[in-house]
């Protein structure tokens, strides 16, 4: 990806970093893994890049959790499951909405081949 590209995009760079240990995850662990063994092995490579990130953020009063909240912008939400459905990115919209960020990443583990899904939170025109 050129420099201009990831320039143009909401958390270019930071979005290219992520997406690159979420790959390494799945070359790692494969398809068949369960969702915490790809949590635990993306924290692990969070750390080693000294990339800021917290763990299973409540959101709001809901009681819900989302997986990882990386540099206090980018929320990225694991699945392990045979393929995602529109809920998983209703989902996504719902967390961004709430803690009021813009880009959230969205993966499945269990896909053959790993496709990340940008998904931003297109504010009002005030």
């Amino acid at each position: 990806m050129s420099q201009e590209t990831k320039s143009k995009l909401l958390y270019g760079e930071l979005s290219y970093q992520i997406n690159g240990l979420l790959f390494a995850v799945h070359n790692e662990i494969g398809q068949f893994g369960k969702e915490k063994q790809y949590a635990d092995l993306f924290e692990k490579k969070l750390k080693e890049k000294n990339i800021e990130y917290k763990r299973e953020l409540i959101v709001g009063d809901s009681g819900n959790i989302f997986d990882f909240l990386i540099s206090e912008s980018v929320l990225v939400e694991l699945k392990s499951k045979p393929f995602l459905l529109n809920t998983d990115y209703d989902q996504v919209k719902r967390y961004l909405q709430s803690c009021d960020l813009e880009l959230g990443i969205l993966v499945n583990f269990r896909s053959k081949y790993l496709i990340p899904k940008r998904i931003i939170r297109k504010r009002p025109n005030l």
